[in-house]
């Protein structure tokens, strides 16, 4: 793995089809690609946030026919760099079931599809506030976890409501991963009370710089997201951040050989051992 990777997270606010979602994330994406990035990373719902799940079916496409999709990966090759769809929301492969897939895509610089990871864990729950949110509803969860191959080591791809889930992040690491990914669309109350928190405890335990583009602001579905994307380093400290959910791109340049210091300082991943549930 090379030190000094310059990465950018773009922090979106994605209209509810793909034709605009594809309009608001292209000029930060180049932004992002002057500045330096050779990674770029854009959050969950890249291609489309749509509240009614009638909407939403009845506009989500195929893949390979979904315009946003295909101008992303047009953009990866003009820029000539490695663009993660953080992701996309689209028809899921299986004919039976028709909820789409919520689906993270590592692009190549030659526009190629490098890897697909579809969300293995649904949100379902009653907040607080009122707020009731059924993902089970219309996404098919994933399952299977994937390290995808990039030139400067694995990237471990997860998707918003999985950080959570401290087992999934531990297997990418000990499968290959020196980096994850966390793309989110995470709401106001449980941003406000855990996103940096968890992001830290994953990068820690794992090992891992990770990395966590956002959502942010009111969308016009009538949702509200947290923002605030950042980056984390293996040690558990914050390199980069946004402290608002406006639109924006955020650099971080990766010095991957820590990932190496801080495995070495505490070699937790060596140490687990099985037991007996109680």
């Amino acid at each position: 793995m090379a030190e000094g990777l310059p990465v950018a997270l773009v922090q979106l606010r994605t209209p509810d089809n793909q034709k605009e979602a594809l309009a608001h994330a292209e000029p930060l994406i180049r932004e992002a690609a002057a500045g330096g990035a050779r990674l770029v990373l854009t959050p969950e719902g890249t291609n489309i946030l749509e509240r009614s799940r009638e909407t939403r079916l009845a506009r989500v496409v195929s893949q390979d026919d979904d315009i946003c999709i295909s101008g992303l990966r047009g953009l990866a090759a003009e820029l000539g760099v490695h663009l993660l769809i953080g992701s996309a929301i689209v028809k899921s492969a299986d004919a039976a079931d028709p909820r789409a897939a919520n689906r993270s895509l590592l692009i190549g610089p030659n526009g190629a599809v490098i890897a697909a990871y579809d969300k293995l864990h649904v949100f379902d729950v009653d907040l607080p506030t009122g707020e009731r949110h059924r993902e089970s509803e219309s996404i098919r969860p994933g399952d299977r976890a994937v390290v995808a191959t990039t030139p400067w080591g694995g990237l471990g791809l997860t998707v918003c409501y999985d950080v959570r889930f401290a087992h999934l992040f531990r297997a990418l690491a000990k499968a290959g991963a020196a980096m994850i990914s966390v793309p989110a669309a995470f709401t106001v109350p449980t941003g406000q009370a855990h996103w940096e928190l968890m992001l830290r405890a994953r990068a820690v335990e794992t090992g891992c710089f990770v990395m966590a583009p956002a959502q942010g602001g009111a969308h016009a579905d009538g949702r509200s997201t947290w923002g605030r994307s950042l980056v984390v380093a293996p040690w558990g400290e914050v390199v980069a951040s946004l402290p608002h959910d406006e639109p924006a791109v955020l650099h971080a340049v990766l010095d991957l050989g820590q990932v190496a210091r801080a495995r070495a300082a505490i070699p937790q991943l060596d140490h687990a051992r099985d037991f007996a549930a109680p």
